[in-house]
């Protein structure tokens, strides 16, 4: 997927013509999920072997952030407490960012810590965090329950702060010039584990970890390590935690949420249902099926048309925006007559509906992969303005901690 961070990638040995192995997956309840995928155009000993469900382990313990508001009382009952006690616990995780049952002093003492520890299970711990761009990105390395490692960048801007969050631990999408989709899969995230690295995010920018001391964290983008729309319901469910506001849940503004994905056609369509405003951005990458089935291998499922058509179904259904997330690889797809290619297709599809974000492909360890020439992505860049599509290069923050995008890794140094 998109951004991403780490020390070691594992993605050294790719080239063009040779992906390593990996395990790409769809969600289980997506519509048409037992269809067997089409025939890869890869040969058999390197071609990536796709899955329809992430590996098991263990269950991380039941969060708060995983459950409806109804739920949470009944937990409290079950506790000996009244079920509004349910809502002032919800308040202080979501409104004050705290899960420190010493400054709950409105809850009663007495069953206060038993909540507590009930509701609130710790679920992330910090592992390093590293940072760049004098100090206004901060890349964390976060442990799970099981030892599973995931990594999220909290980024300061003039007038936001956003955080790129993870929604896997590493990627079955095997995208051979990223490292995250090099890692293969571990397994997918609970709903609570995609919120608290939202909240823990929330609190930091409150307290001013990053320069410019205390500021609010206004945007969420699911670009980190995994494919986020295939483990469609814990994200779904984390976005309407996200959106709710206190004390269901942070009260972030839906149009500040984006959720990324390589193109998975029927959870995209899914989406759209959902009556969530969230921003689609579709990781392309190629105009051309023969090209993007090589950068993305799930494209010998659901191929470049297909992947532009649920797009557009995206921004009919709910008026917003999409973007295309572009890498420019040098010499591999950022040709002025790709540009031109991408162009017609996305304006066969009528105007006003999308914008792209052509990204100068960031460096992994090893890789014989880079980014293009400026003057290359400049003509690349002009060929789509030429033509009238909004076009704004990605700002690349957190290169030299390998938290740029395609860097994730999750890996201790």
């Amino acid at each position: 997927m998109t951004p991403g961070a780490g020390c070691r990638t594992g993605a050294g040995d790719a080239a063009p013509s040779a992906m390593s192995p990996a395990r790409a997956t769809i969600d289980a309840a997506m519509p048409h999920a037992d269809t067997p995928p089409a025939a890869p155009t890869t040969p058999p000993a390197t071609r990536p072997l796709l899955t329809l469900a992430a590996p098991r382990r263990g269950k991380p313990p039941v969060h708060l952030a995983d459950l409806a508001p109804a739920d949470r009382a009944a937990v409290a009952r079950e506790h000996g407490l009244p079920g509004f006690r349910a809502d002032q616990l919800s308040r202080h995780y979501f409104a004050h960012f705290t899960r420190d049952a010493a400054r709950m002093t409105d809850l009663p003492a007495a069953g206060r810590a038993e909540l507590v520890g009930a509701l609130l299970p710790e679920l992330v711990t910090e592992v390093r965090t590293l940072e760049a761009d004098r100090g206004t990105t901060r890349k964390t390395l976060w442990a799970l329950h099981d030892g599973a490692r995931v990594e999220s960048v909290l980024m300061r801007y003039a007038e936001r702060t956003t955080l790129c969050v993870s929604s896997q631990a590493g990627c079955g999408m095997a995208c051979p010039f990223c490292a995250t989709g090099q890692l293969g899969l571990t397994r997918n995230l609970s709903t609570a584990e995609i919120v608290e690295q939202v909240r823990l995010a929330a609190a930091a920018s409150r307290d001013g970890a990053l320069p410019g001391g205390s500021t609010r964290l206004t945007n969420v983008v699911f670009m980190g390590m995994g494919e986020p729309l295939a483990n469609y319901g814990a994200v779904l469910a984390a976005v309407r935690r996200m959106v709710e506001p206190p004390p269901a849940g942070l009260g972030l503004s839906a149009r500040n949420v984006t959720v990324s994905t390589v193109g998975l056609v029927p959870a995209i369509d899914r989406l759209a249902g959902e009556g969530i405003p969230v921003t689609l951005a579709l990781s392309l990458h190629a105009p051309d099926d023969e090209l993007r089935s090589e950068l993305v291998p799930i494209n010998t499922r659901y191929g470049v048309d297909e992947a532009l058509d649920a797009a557009h179904r995206y921004f009919r259904a709910t008026g917003r925006r999409v973007s295309i997330e572009y890498a420019l690889i040098r010499d591999v797809n950022d040709h002025a007559w790709r540009a031109g290619l991408l162009a017609e297709k996305l304006l066969a599809r009528g105007r006003g509906w999308v914008h792209v974000n052509p990204i100068p492909l960031n460096p992994t360890p090893g890789s014989k992969w880079t980014a293009s020439e400026p003057g290359v992505e400049e003509e690349f860049v002009a060929r789509l303005r030429q033509a009238g599509i909004p076009t704004t290069i990605r700002d690349t923050r957190g290169r030299d901690i390998d938290g740029a995008c395609g860097q994730l890794a999750a890996e201790e140094c």
